[in-house]
């Protein structure tokens, strides 16, 4: 160990900055993206612009407000529109840029919240997303600001206290219609994100008019090249549950509202954006009722024709795009381990990677003559924000450095190896202190999905596992069949066999792993996070090998998971049937039906706002460890979590489940 660095702990998590939504000005001069910091004291994040200048020189803190995201530049690049909780719901303000000062103002006062701003080709207006039911859809937009202000704080006080009081007998007794009826971590209501326009002029006293009428969320508003259109996207089946899983694009005329479906139904398609040029439109789509297949990128002539897929002979999954001014549509492509930036130009149909490296891109923007502003992770740093222009990939900012100059971060390793199902990527990291010959308790991590990924730089994983290999252990995670990131075939091969599938992959790579030498086959502990959690239960329920086991908001009950998730449908799809049809495949893949079988000592750690995987779910895995084996089994619950506790929990819960974990495998592995 270095004598000047220290091994990385828990507490760390509170020292990681990471940025999002970087977005370059008109004029290539600067970069506006949002800093997010932990704030402890407040069991949450800090949220805020800042600026990063092209043309030299370190990046600088544009807003303060703590609650700031979503940076959109004006076309003449004069302002900065972006979306802010500084009072009790999000609004659209306006921030002037040029010379950076001014102060910002509220353009919106919508009575449930305003985001996703777009500005108009000319700068003139602006559109936006802002909730609404239908009986609130009949009143004028702004209605409420015909009431007069309060006289004083207290009657301030007294009014939003009253309004929560009304919007909470509203709900008493809570009425459900279709499925989902809670998402995140609240219930979902009868309010659906509608499109509005209203004029961003400063001397404007308009109030905001609203484009579309209809039961149903929009997504982002996107104006065409000559602003006498916006692109969304909608379900097509209202009534319908998930209704996600089915949408159409749609274009809706600013003058008159009158909304023209572009997609005829046939596949779900969303994201919709048009090129500078107004010549093409890119989007996403999928087939309907398939979930275990890349998504196609595509590109159409604005009336639909002219279709093209992107990234089919890619066969890999784009996760971002975005227009150059020149249109070129630059987008990310998530294959073996990394997501590296790539473009696409209609003129030719062709598509070529930009630049290649061990890393993974979550966010992005192109201007013009191709520079790029990226969001990236490496295996050396949680993440920065990088620039790439004429091949130079260059890290722009350094929030992490004076933390990472501290500790010690553990090199990652790439393991090949070979499984029933064929070749098989995995990665591992050398515990602290390691020598030679030694040979150490290994932590085994399986991700989420089924078909998420992970790889050299995984952001979301990237504190856990140099903290696992920090207390000790030799770390392996691999990317079994039923992952991302290798093609449709690669993906498919879990379709209607969740378990035995992934488990050969990942022993095969456990094996693999301990014939190198480095980790004691005798002392290993396993850990995964929601199909990661339901791998941890389905290998213990199969197997002994394994000394420790952290369950985490796993899938353990695939009946009852399909009766309280948001997601029911995942599992029709992936399996080929309704639970009403055909119960046996659906018991016959649930751990659960095993759960005798554990000998594991097993943690199991859920949220008591996950409406994902409900807390049912552990809490029938526990019952029954508990209540037909012998076997240590204990359950934490935290409270105010959804499914996100690991990634966006409160920083204090997140270093509570680290924690909770580690001496778990302390436990029943090291002693």
């Amino acid at each position: 160990m270095s004598e000047s660095k220290r091994p990385i702990s828990a507490e760390d998590l509170n020292r990681i900055h990471y940025v999002q939504d970087p977005q370059i000005s008109p004029d290539g001069q600067l970069v506006a993206f949002v800093k997010v910091t932990p704030d402890a004291l407040e069991r949450g994040y800090k949220r805020n612009i800042w600026l990063f200048p092209l043309g030299g020189g370190e990046a600088f803190q544009l807003t303060r407000g703590d609650k700031d995201s979503g940076p959109c530049w004006s076309p003449d690049g004069k302002h900065l529109a972006f979306v802010s909780t500084r009072g009790d719901k999000p609004q659209i303000y306006l921030l002037p840029t040029k010379g950076v000062g001014g102060e910002a103002r509220a353009l919106t006062d919508m009575k449930y919240g305003a985001h996703s701003p777009a500005w108009s080709p000319e700068g003139r207006q602006i559109a936006f997303l802002a909730p609404e039911s239908e009986d609130e859809r009949q009143s004028a937009p702004g209605e409420d600001s015909d009431t007069p202000p309060p006289i004083d704080k207290l009657e301030k006080r007294q009014r939003r206290e009253r309004q929560d009081e009304d919007e909470q007998m509203r709900w008493d007794p809570r009425e459900m219609w279709r499925i989902p009826y809670r998402r995140g971590t609240s219930f979902v209501d009868e309010r659906y994100d509608q499109i509005y326009v209203i004029n961003s002029e400063e001397a404007s006293e308009s109030r905001p008019r609203r484009l579309t009428d209809s039961n149903a969320d929009h997504s982002q508003p996107r104006w065409s090249a000559d602003g006498a259109s916006i692109f969304t996207s909608r379900t097509t089946d209202p009534e319908g549950d998930e209704p996600w899983r089915s949408e159409n694009l749609y274009r809706i005329d600013v003058s008159s509202g009158q909304a023209s479906p572009m997609t005829d139904g046939a596949h779900s398609s969303y994201g919709p954006l048009p090129s500078p040029d107004g010549k093409w439109l890119a989007c996403g789509r999928l087939p309907i009722g398939v979930t275990d297949i890349p998504m196609r990128l595509v590109v159409m002539a604005p009336d639909g024709s002219d279709l093209r897929i992107v990234n089919e002979e890619i066969d890999r999954e784009a996760i971002d795009w975005a227009w150059s001014p020149e249109n070129q549509l630059a987008f990310a492509v998530e294959s073996e381990g990394r997501t590296l930036p790539w473009i696409y130009d209609p003129a030719s149909d062709t598509a070529r990677p930009l630049h290649d490296g061990l890393y993974d891109i979550e966010q992005f923007d192109i201007g013009r003559g191709g520079l790029m502003s990226m969001t990236v992770s490496t295996p050396q740093n949680p993440q920065e924000l990088y620039i790439l222009q004429d091949g130079d990939f260059v890290e722009a900012t350094q929030f992490n450095q004076d933390w990472l100059s501290e500790v010690i971060v553990q090199e990652v390793q790439e393991l090949r190896f070979q499984s029933p199902q064929g070749e098989v990527q995995g990665w591992y990291l050398l515990p602290v202190d390691y020598e030679p010959g030694q040979r150490y308790p290994l932590a085994l991590n399986i991700h989420g999905g089924p078909h998420a990924t992970w790889g050299y730089a995984t952001k979301t994983m990237w504190h856990e596992w140099q903290f696992h290999a920090a207390r000790g252990y030799a770390v392996f995670y691999c990317n079994p069949h039923g992952s991302g990131g290798y093609g449709e075939d690669f993906m498919r091969k879990l379709h209607a066999a969740w378990g035995p599938v992934a488990m050969d992959d990942i022993m095969a790579g456990v094996d693999a792993f301990l014939e190198l030498g480095i980790a004691d086959g005798n002392r290993m502990a396993i850990t995964g996070g929601s199909y990661g959690g339901y791998m941890t239960a389905w290998i213990i329920t199969h197997s002994d090998r394994f000394k420790a086991a952290v369950a985490q908001r796993g899938v353990y009950n695939i009946s009852s998971f399909y009766g309280t998730s948001d997601v029911p449908l995942l599992m029709s799809n992936e399996f080929d049937a309704e639970p009403w049809e055909n119960h046996e495949v659906f018991w016959d893949n649930s751990p659960l039906k095993y759960a005798a079988n554990i000998k594991t000592p097993l943690l199991l750690i859920h949220s008591e706002n996950d409406f994902r995987v409900p807390i049912e779910q552990g809490e029938q895995l526990f019952a029954w460890v508990r209540r037909a084996t012998d076997t240590p089994v204990k359950m934490l619950r935290y409270p105010r979590e959804g499914h996100e506790l690991s990634r966006s929990g409160e920083p204090g819960h997140r270093i509570s489940r680290l924690t909770e974990m580690v001496n778990w495998f302390d436990k029943y592995v090291k002693d």
